[in-house]
């Protein structure tokens, strides 16, 4: 009778262990292991800390333009003169491409780029990034409200703004595509606003 009794203990004992076993693992995971997708490529940024700053930008045309009338989508910035050199593109093409490749959620996201000079823009440069929202304003107002790497300037920087018009992440320079996809993708998927 004994013997019985030691072995139903022990298939109840085995039973639990099986029940238990993916919580417990997960936890191992999380906390031991630590998988990398737990980590974004950009940095966040706390929106207490900046702000969006009455920016007085105007359309490339001269009309009256604000970033707060993209409220409601995920803006991808960037920032630079009107003589867009290498990085410049690269940063205009990757944010396309970017936003492309979020295919049915692409219409969430705005492409921006604030230009801080009044120079005039390469017609080609227009035509070719069509459906980027081109703002020119004042080149310290931006270098005041947006954070840097240190050792780089802001015209390094591909930027992302949420929905509610906060700051919310940096992505570093000559940001690798792949990993700003990733970020992207998170965020969307995260996010039930924009």
């Amino acid at each position: 009778m004994e013997p019985n009794k030691n072995k139903g203990r022990w298939k109840l004992l085995a039973v639990i262990l099986v029940c238990a076993a993916p919580i417990i693992l997960s936890y191992f995971t999380y906390y031991v292991i630590k998988p990398q997708s737990r980590t974004n490529y950009g940095t966040i940024l706390d929106p207490r800390n900046y702000p969006m700053p009455k920016l007085d930008a105007v359309t490339l045309d001269k009309k009256p333009a604000s970033l707060e009338s993209y409220q409601g989508k995920w803006v991808m910035l960037q920032v630079s003169g009107a003589e867009c050199e290498a990085s410049c593109e690269k940063k205009l093409h990757d944010m396309r491409q970017l936003r492309l490749a979020q295919g049915k959620e692409m219409d969430r996201i705005e492409r921006v780029w604030l230009i801080t000079d009044d120079k005039p823009i390469d017609t080609i440069l227009i035509r070719e990034f069509d459906g980027t929202n081109m703002l020119r304003i004042k080149g310290d107002v931006v270098r005041a409200w947006l954070p840097v790497d240190e050792g780089t300037d802001v015209t390094d920087h591909i930027y992302m703004i949420d929905p509610l018009g906060h700051l919310m992440m940096r992505f570093p320079k000559d940001a690798d595509p792949n990993k700003i996809k990733k970020d992207l993708y998170k965020l969307l998927k995260a996010s039930a606003i924009g």
